[in-house]
């Protein structure tokens, strides 16, 4: 039999029919038609090969919709978010969607706010780090000072889309490193991190490798404090790609939002804990005078002339309809059900994993429903969490692991993600299979082989 060319693709032989070719290339156009089933089929079988997303516990993106929104969502893929003399009333609900959250994040005017869709909560970081940068050097120019250092504060946790932002456009990143004692930003010793060419500080509600909330009041409390003593009127953009759509609805109590005057913008992810598909985030601005008029371009496109500020032109607009979808569909109470179920999972999860000797919990999901734990100091020297994820991988279950970041790089820890979807009947089924790949990784007699361990954290 002749091996099969590892560049081609096999054609499933039900479309074997007289005429019909048995591979296709990979890496170039193939010669001739196919048919739309034979194509169909060959790219169906393909994506049968990816893991399971409802089992992938390392993503914080939707993986679930229900049918009403599936039914909309095939009706306006076709439309262009950008294109807003075509399809108006796609642009109004744009609108609709960043007044509702203005108002969600208590915002002080939200008819005086202003806000847009983005492709995702990495975009809409970027548009907040830009109006930072841009305040900055209008401000340092009419004082007649240089603008060539800016520099922008975090933690040593942020997301990458930050040193992304950056790079791309030319700001020295200053990252305050998480400690044992301090395991998120949390305003200690913040005074040595910002100076006159800070643009701003970046407070993460709910920090991608453990899902803990930065204290955002506390953090502009001792920005108050520096201002105090050195003039310094530095402001805040809350990255909330995950906390924004959950602290709302199950906490609150909790000031993080525009409620603090030096909050001056605040990004989310739709596609997150706004529980729509992948491909959109949000940005809104506390006050239009935060969104420099210089970052706002008016252009003439497809017959109509409307102002544009995200860095895509060209985008889908059915996310946005989803997610006015499911404002209207689920409303305050809906949203607060359904992020208090995610909780109840995490905390279900973390508290029984607390209780197998082996683990020790970094934090429990009593922000957002994200919790990571770490293998007891000397516990074993037989097996490891990368030996565990790739034991509850075998099972279909993504649970990753991954080293902290900097000066804790040494500490590994294990993450899930607790979203819309995952239910108590299967985190039940999920810690039996991790009791049962602990106590098989327990019983081994000598050291697991040792490969190059790939932390399974990209998210």
């Amino acid at each position: 039999m002749a091996q099969k060319n590892p560049d081609s693709l096999s054609v499933n032989p039900l479309f074997a029919r007289p005429g019909e070719e048995t591979a296709a290339p990979k890496f170039r156009l193939n010669d001739g038609e196919m048919l739309p089933e034979t194509a169909y089929q060959i790219v169906h079988d393909e994506t049968m090969l990816d893991g399971n997303a409802r089992l992938n516990l390392a993503t914080f993106v939707s993986t679930w919709m229900d049918d009403h929104a599936n039914r909309l969502y095939s009706e306006t893929f076709d439309k262009n978010m950008i294109d807003k003399d075509e399809y108006p009333q796609t642009a109004q609900i744009e609108q609709n969607c960043w007044r509702i959250l203005a108002d969600l994040w208590h915002s002080p005017s939200p008819e005086n706010s202003i806000g847009t869709s983005t492709v995702g909560s990495s975009e809409a970081c970027m548009l907040g780090g830009l109006a930072f940068k841009r305040l900055w050097q209008h401000r340092r120019r009419s004082e007649g000072k240089p603008t060539d250092k800016p520099n922008l504060v975090m933690s040593s946790a942020v997301q990458v889309c930050w040193e992304k932002f950056c790079n791309y456009f030319d700001v020295e990143p200053r990252l305050v490193p998480i400690s044992e004692e301090h395991k998120c930003l949390d305003g200690f010793e913040l005074e040595n991190y910002v100076d006159e060419n800070t643009i701003g500080v970046v407070a993460i509600m709910g920090v991608t490798y453990t899902g803990m909330y930065e204290p955002v009041k506390q953090i502009a409390a001792k920005l108050d404090e520096i201002q105090a003593s050195t003039g310094l009127d530095i402001p805040i953009h809350v990255d909330g790609a995950s906390g924004a759509m959950i602290a709302p609805f199950i906490q609150q109590d909790l000031e993080w939002d525009f409620r603090l005057e030096r909050v001056h913008s605040i990004s989310t992810s739709g596609h997150k804990y706004g529980l729509v598909y992948p491909g959109l985030g949000w940005v809104v601005w506390r006050e239009r005078q935060w969104l420099p008029e210089d970052l706002i371009f008016y252009v003439s496109y497809l017959g109509g002339d409307m102002p544009t500020f995200a860095l895509n032109f060209s985008r889908p607009g059915a996310q946005v309809v989803l997610q006015f979808y499911l404002f209207l569909r689920l409303g305050r109470d809906g949203y607060a059900r359904i992020q208090q179920a995610s909780q109840d999972v995490a905390l279900h999860l973390s508290g029984a994993i607390a209780e197998l000797g082996p683990f020790e919990l970094w934090n429990d999901g009593s922000d957002i429903p994200v919790f990571a734990w770490r293998l007891k100091d000397g516990y074993t020297d037989k097996w490891n969490l990368y030996d565990l994820a790739e034991r509850l991988r075998t099972r279909g279950w993504l649970v990753p692991a991954y080293p902290l970041p900097d000066n804790l790089s040494n500490l590994t820890v294990e993450r899930i993600v607790v979203r819309n979807g995952l239910s108590m009947d299967l985190a039940e089924k999920l810690l039996a299979d991790i009791r049962r790949e602990t106590t098989y990784l327990d019983q081994l007699s000598a050291p697991m082989p040792r490969e190059a361990e790939h932390p399974g954290f990209h998210h």
